[in-house]
């Protein structure tokens, strides 16, 4: 009995060091879909750094009022001032703690015109924690404190201020704030109307299918900004902001989850005759649980895949919308309301500055691309 108990201890002892010496091709072939996915996302760089991107800039959306130095309505006497130079050298060696100059704003009497200039012998030492204006901080409590920022009457304008001298740096933040929660939130919405459609479609076929599949076509076949201009022009203008933001995100929802309900169609049309199909409607599931608990779960990866194709899609509509004026208004800010100055040429070509808030759509467009891109390679990590 004890030579039995050996000889199993024995084993298991070989089977752990076995387990301990398998090679990196071994772990592969035992290892699960999610790990495969990770593994072949990793090995897209692009991808990688579009994911580190994205997350950063939902980190700075969320913590908005902690990360602007200003907040998004405050005025100052600096209309139209150029971005604010960061100094880091202060005459003899380099500091790792920079500062800014004093501002002295003057208008030409003939002109009308305001010209800037730096007092160098004034300088604000750009400061952590600082105190400036009050916020709520994630809606919970109200607090001054800033992530960084100069004591008054020291200006910090990273990007610049608009037309009523406000910092463009600080309503950029801000309006991520919106713009990038309508993507999520309409790519949400979307989604949960593209895979309930799509589900009953392919699951069912017939009459179901072709009526499904002709809304489908029918509202594909009218031109995309045509149709959110109609929809946004009959938001009515008496509508507060919180109305219209919700608004603008059903009226982008409309149209997005099309194309996924048709993906959704083929996929079911491909896994609805499987095994485990067949299998769980022997054990009495109803046509709902096979639905969502095995056949939507079954191509899950590609559906992540298109959510995050989608959501740059959402953030360009929005600020299409805002920026002809017909989507968000002030007081409320975005990225597409921030680039509402950006139609006339002349102010554009004088304060090209203003056009800064563009960056921030371009660089989160990009990353959601590149992430896409990634997402859809590692979607089948079985391929070679």
């Amino acid at each position: 009995m004890a030579d039995s108990a050996d000889t199993r201890s024995d084993s298991l002892t070989s089977e752990g060091d076995l387990g301990a010496t398998l090679t990196e091709e071994e772990r592969l072939f035992v290892a699960s879909q999610w790990s495969l996915m990770w593994l072949h996302f990793k090995r897209h760089k692009l991808a990688l750094a579009g994911g580190i991107v994205i997350v950063v800039m939902y980190f700075m959306a969320i913590f908005h009022g902690f990360l602007a130095p200003y907040d998004k309505l405050t005025r100052t006497e600096f209309i139209f001032m150029r971005p604010q130079p960061l100094i880091f050298n202060d005459g003899e060696k380099f500091s790792l703690r920079p500062y800014t100059l004093g501002i002295e704003a003057t208008m030409d009497s003939k002109t009308f015109t305001r010209s800037f200039t730096y007092d160098e012998s004034v300088r604000y030492p750009v400061k952590f924690l600082n105190r400036g204006d009050e916020y709520s901080f994630l809606g919970l409590f109200k607090t001054d404190i800033h992530l960084f920022g100069v004591e008054r009457p020291g200006t910090l304008f990273i990007l610049g201020t608009d037309e009523l001298g406000r910092d463009l740096f600080s309503r950029a933040i801000y309006g991520g704030a919106i713009s990038l929660s309508i993507g999520l939130i309409g790519v949400i919405s979307s989604f949960v109307l593209g895979a309930l459609l799509g589900g009953i479609s392919g699951f069912y076929g017939g009459v179901t299918d072709t009526i499904i599949q002709r809304t489908i076509e029918f509202i594909i076949s009218i031109p995309t900004i045509p149709l959110w201009m109609a929809l946004s022009a009959a938001v009515p203008a008496s509508w507060n902001a919180m109305q219209v933001y919700f608004a603008i995100t059903i009226i982008l929802s409309l149209h997005g989850w099309c194309g996924l309900a048709r993906i959704v169609r083929g996929k079911l049309l491909e896994t609805s005759n499987e095994d485990f199909v067949m299998a769980a409607k022997l054990a009495g599931s109803s046509d709902w649980r096979i639905i969502t608990r095995h056949l939507l779960p079954s191509f899950m990866s590609y559906l992540i895949v298109h959510m995050t194709l989608a959501i740059p899609n959402m953030i360009l509509g929005e600020t299409s919308l805002s920026f002809l004026g017909l989507g968000l208004r002030p007081p409320v800010v975005s990225w597409g309301v921030l680039l509402q100055q950006a139609t006339n040429i002349r102010t554009v070509a004088t304060y090209p500055w203003i056009m800064y808030p563009g960056l921030f759509v371009i660089f989160t467009v990009l990353s959601f691309n590149f992430m896409g891109d990634g997402l859809r390679d590692a979607a089948d990590p079985y391929k070679v």
